[in-house]
């Protein structure tokens, strides 16, 4: 009905001037009027009226539609862009909160659900404080290849107008926000592999350090505009590696840091003798549903835009995460003659994790495949290779994202194609279907390094300030109790 109702004002008000001009000019019969528009037709046709101002507001308006920055209008926030990115970013917490923390929470032992819940919490907190004071400058200011600088400590200048640097319509305020999200959920993901077993004092303690010296810099060397890793943006690159959503910045440092932080701390206390079964599968497998549903903010979200790379970012996550879903209840199927809820919830998870570095540069092929591996690798690597070599890795982060984050990072460079995001051209033309798992290489070879030694330092620094465990009858208890004076569960007798 509008566009009706404005066809209608753009033809009868030319047409109501043209017979006012006529009526001046004396023109009165029918056959005069007829006669005068005829006679005038021809000189109109031949030279259309052209409103300059008018071109270059649709010009405008196809800029933001097709997210390009030609435009003078670059640097205004649009609405619908933000609109996108405040949605993903909600998801991207929704993951953190209550995702991973029921996905987590339904593993452990009734004793220490609470803990679990309230060490996500703790991340949250904590790491949105450290975030405010100096943790977003850190990481996307300008600076060294290595980190960031600290203009924008506090926030200082972080307003509704885009950062250019990262976004063309998106308002700083919200690509800030959304970052945020990012750096909640990654150590929290470490959390699983320590479980029931660390006291919540020197998890924080951990955290502050580990986000420090560990999440900042490798942030702002993959994200960051002249960052060290970041091969799409930064023509400077000295690795020219590319990561869409995260399989190095948070899959890899924190699957990693988590393999070491668990073989510092130690097996739990009864570890190979008593059970250790999970005491809800119903709130794991919740969990994993909203993990899987948080994820499209996480991986889509990523292109910064409501465009065509985050409508392929959607579609790759999809099938991933449904391929390798089914692969690993499939191989238990084969291997042990049942399919389990908690092989189709860690199915999902490895294919989420493995598609995340790959998903805006990949085709929906090249998901297929990519799932394919992350139901087969991390499966391997949670029943076999942890059997083998006897680490008490709780709740399988290892072998989930440290073994899938390093799968999808080397498998993103094998996988990535310009077809799917013309980004890839910009300084990486002649290395992309060729090279450029080389690069991939690389990077998992300074991300490795970074996670394991600044882990090794800062576990043994919080060893000597605060102790790792609690004592073994507090951890016979229950870090519910021990840290929190709280159950998750109270059974009134009969």
């Amino acid at each position: 009905m509008s566009f009706i109702s404005n066809s209608k004002r753009f033809w009868i008000q030319p047409i109501s001037i043209m017979a006012l001009t006529l009526g001046l000019l004396g023109v009165h019969s029918h056959a005069d009027t007829t006669a005068v528009v005829e006679a005038a037709a021809p000189a109109m046709a031949a030279a259309p009226v052209v409103d300059s101002a008018l071109m270059g507001r649709v010009a405008d308006l196809e800029a933001y539609i097709n997210n390009t920055g030609a435009t003078k209008l670059v640097g205004v926030p649009g609405p619908g862009h933000n609109a996108w990115m405040m949605t993903s970013a909600a998801l991207v917490l929704f993951m953190t909160l209550p995702g991973l923390a029921l996905f987590y929470g339904g593993l452990v032992r009734t004793k220490n659900v609470l803990s679990v819940l309230a060490q996500c919490f703790g991340c949250a907190g904590l790491v949105t404080i450290l975030w405010w004071a100096f943790g977003y400058s850190f990481a996307f200011e300008p600076g060294s290849s290595i980190m960031g600088g600290m203009s924008k400590a506090f926030l200082h200048g972080v307003t509704s107008a885009p950062n250019t640097n990262y976004a063309y319509w998106v308002s700083e305020n919200v690509f800030s926000m959304y970052q945020l999200m990012f750096a909640i959920i990654t150590p929290a993901l470490i959390i699983g592999a320590i479980a029931e077993r660390m006291k919540y004092s020197a998890i924080m303690l951990f955290i502050l350090l580990w986000m420090l010296i560990v999440y900042f810099p490798l942030a702002h060397m993959v994200w960051g505009v002249d960052g060290l890793m970041n091969g799409v943006w930064n023509a400077g690159a000295k690795i020219k590696a590319i990561d869409f959503a995260g399989g190095t910045v948070v899959h890899m440092s924190s699957g990693w840091s988590a393999l070491v932080l668990c073989l510092i701390l130690g097996k739990r206390a009864g570890f190979g003798q008593k059970n250790f079964a999970p005491h809800s599968l119903v709130l794991t497998m919740v969990g994993t549903g909203m993990l899987w549903v948080g994820w499209y903010g996480f991986n889509a979200g990523s292109a910064v835009a409501a465009d065509g790379v985050a409508a392929n970012a959607f579609m790759t996550t999809t099938l991933a995460t449904a391929v390798a879903a089914t692969v690993w209840p499939l191989l238990e199927w084969i291997i042990r003659g049942k399919p389990t809820v908690l092989g189709f919830c860690s199915g999902a998870v490895a294919g989420l994790v493995v598609i995340t570095p790959a998903t805006g540069f990949v085709d929906a092929t090249g998901a297929v495949i990519i799932g394919v591996l992350a139901g087969v690798v991390p499966f391997l690597a949670c029943n076999v290779l942890k059997a083998w070599l006897k680490y008490d890795d709780a709740l399988d982060t290892f072998g989930v994202h440290g073994v899938g984050g390093t799968l999808g990072a080397f498998i993103t460079g094998v996988l990535a194609t310009p077809s799917v995001n013309a980004n890839l051209n910009i300084n990486l033309s002649g290395i992309v279907g060729k090279t450029l798992w080389v690069e991939q290489l690389k990077a998992i070879g300074v991300t490795m390094t970074l996670a394991i030694v600044g882990t090794i330092v800062i576990a043994y620094v919080v060893k000597a300030i605060l102790g790792l465990r609690p004592s073994h009858d507090e951890e016979l208890q229950g870090l519910d109790y021990a840290d929190h004076g709280e159950a998750g569960y109270h059974y009134e007798e009969a």
